[in-house]
């Protein structure tokens, strides 16, 4: 219907976009009766996307032309900003964004470099930049899911995290089944997309390598083979995350040194939406 009142292509993508604001403001207006209130992040989350990915679509057959060693810059940048927004999911977390670009750029750099060395990513821009900001884009949400969960894990079981310190337990004795269950469901996602592949999700990927011509059964195998990096890299850099966010959270006298807000188990009292302390 669209396409018939609107010729030119630009006027045409302003129109969906509209459309497409419209209805992410509707769930966010809904959302905000029911007493969730995301209506900032959503805003500003829409308005960058928007903005950054039409910057992106300009650039892109520039960045395209551009020689190889380009695209380890342009993945090195991906790094960094993956890194910055799932460390905002573990807002007073010392070191969270340390421990995410770590755990993002180590993941997705082995995955992507073995990945390049054997021939299953071509070594050039066209492929290279594509399918390395998805598998960077994973390990960036793996990542937050992961710190997100670690801290109301933390948050939720001080007191008994304390308590276990104080009869000579180990830090990493007191939170390994909070740093299990927190990498156990960044991964949850993942899982779930790998066994509904190709049932109730049709990736554009293999859409667009069969309208490009490729043999249908072979963009089905080079999906899965996607897939399955991108879980590779999900897991790998939530484990790597954790294992360096969980030196963060305890002084060198093996003190706790987060503290979420409002009452943690144990806790007896509200901190005042303190985030860290020390005893």
């Amino acid at each position: 219907m669209l396409n018939n009142l609107f010729s030119n292509q630009i006027v045409l993508g302003f129109v969906q976009v509209a459309i497409a604001f419209v209805l992410a403001l509707l769930v966010v207006l809904i959302a905000n009766r029911r007493g969730i209130h995301i209506e900032k992040e959503v805003l500003v989350s829409l308005l960058r996307g928007i903005v950054q990915i039409t910057v992106v679509g300009s650039l892109l057959l520039a960045l395209l032309k551009s020689p190889t060693w380009a695209g380890i810059l342009i993945l090195l940048g991906m790094f960094l900003a993956a890194a910055r927004t799932a460390a905002r999911r573990a807002k007073g977390v010392n070191g969270a964004f340390r421990a995410s670009f770590y755990g993002i750029a180590i993941a997705s750099g082995v995955v992507i470099g073995v990945m390049s060395a054997l021939g299953v990513i071509e070594y050039k821009l066209l492929s290279l930049v594509p399918v390395g900001s998805m598998i960077i884009s994973a390990a960036m949400n793996s990542n937050a899911l992961a710190l997100n969960r670690f801290k109301a894990e933390i948050g939720s079981h001080i007191g008994l995290i304390e308590t276990a310190l104080s009869l000579g337990a180990s830090p990493q004795e007191t939170v390994k089944p909070y740093l299990q269950a927190s990498v156990h469901a960044s991964l949850i996602p993942r899982i779930d997309s790998l066994r509904t592949l190709g049932i109730v999700w049709i990736p554009g990927l293999m859409t667009g390598m069969v309208i490009a011509g490729s043999d249908p059964f072979y963009a089905a195998i080079y999906q899965f083979v996607v897939m399955a990096m991108i879980f590779a890299t999900s897991g790998l850099s939530a484990m790597i995350t954790m294992a360096f966010i969980q030196k963060e959270i305890f002084s060198p006298a093996e003190q706790l040194l987060l503290v979420t807000e409002g009452k943690g188990e144990g806790n007896g009292k509200n901190n005042g939406g303190g985030m860290k302390r020390n005893r």
